[in-house]
């Protein structure tokens, strides 16, 4: 017979693990909210998440496509209309303002270069009203490319096992400390554990250029590429001694800026103009408005060998 009392509450009952999980959804579930999206014929939701108290939200470009009217609705059954700022295809980050009422609980956006495969990750979302979804996994790995619904590639995700509905598109993914490290945008059907989030830096990166342009104006070299790990004695032949990682080439475009520069599949570019492109998101950084058509030279590894190439960057089309 136990004669010892239970507890006043389940505080000690959590372990770190749990006492993690309920810590970060309470920093970051009062931001997320659920978006509505409203068309000429029927319409479609997902999630977003409030960036900022005077109603910045960032959500999924395909979750907004084509709407004529938007609605967020916050967790605590609040209503306002949004309003589309701008929009990026290439990435699938939309940006919207909520038209609220005074200030909003509003998410931190976290450093997402910094993530290390293995470590908690917890996605919260808004899915068909049903406030502060939560699921919990870890980072299965970064520094993912996805073709889009569109068929461009999104580049610079984050892979996880936190599982993700529909309705979760355009939601929060969280480190245990609360910040926000991904935004989420797709599941492959059919497949466990293998969902997606664009990367917080990314995702930052076109909140300034909506906020400043309207719009992403990006200069592209016509690849798809991925994170990978450069070892050092090939980073020293290439005079990039404290360079661990690089950018393979995964898909390139025929008749693109990389292609006419003679640049292949499986090629690692390591700099641009010396510039570290150590992965989809400092490529992405570095490939901006000012790089249109200004030639620039590539340091990249094809196996061993070290090669420099001469390339001129061109716009991306479309919004």
């Amino acid at each position: 017979m136990l004669d010892a009392p239970l507890p006043a509450s389940d505080d000690l009952l959590l372990d770190a693990y749990s006492r993690a999980v309920t810590a970060a959804v309470a920093r970051v579930g009062p931001a997320v909210v659920h978006v509505a999206a409203r068309h000429a014929k029927g319409g479609g939701t997902g999630s977003g998440v409030v960036i900022s108290p005077d109603g910045l939200v960032l959500t999924n470009a395909h979750v907004v496509a084509g709407a004529e009217a938007l609605e967020a609705t916050a967790p605590d059954g609040r209503r306002f209309a949004a309003r589309l700022l701008g929009q990026d295809r290439a990435t699938d980050i939309a940006v919207l303002r909520a038209e609220a009422q005074g200030p909003l609980p509003a998410a931190e956006l976290g450093d997402s270069a910094a993530l290390r495969v293995g470590q908690l990750a917890i996605a919260i979302g808004n899915p068909l009203g049903f406030a502060n979804t939560v699921t919990a996994g870890i980072v299965s790995a970064t520094g993912r490319a996805l073709p889009s619904r569109g068929g461009w590639p999104i580049e610079d995700l984050i892979q996880t096992d936190a599982a993700l509905n529909p309705g979760n598109s355009g939601g929060a993914l969280a480190d245990s400390a609360g910040r926000v490290i991904g935004i989420a945008t797709a599941v492959i059907m059919g497949a466990q554990g293998l969902c997606f989030a664009v990367a917080a830096d990314t995702a930052r990166l076109v909140l300034s250029q909506v906020l400043r342009f309207g719009r992403v104006r990006r200069a592209v070299l016509g690849i798809a590429v991925e994170r990978v790990a450069v070892p050092g004695r090939l980073a020293r032949t290439a005079g990039r001694e404290a360079q661990a990682f690089g950018a393979r080439i995964m898909r390139v475009v025929p008749g693109g800026p990389a292609a006419v520069a003679g640049l292949a599949e499986g090629d690692v570019i390591l700099a641009i103009d010396g510039v570290a492109t150590t992965g989809a998101d400092a490529l992405l950084r570095a490939l901006d408005s000012e790089r249109v058509g200004i030639p620039a030279e590539i340091i990249a590894l094809r196996g061993a060998e070290v090669r420099r190439a001469q390339v001129v960057p061109a716009e991306r089309e479309g919004a």
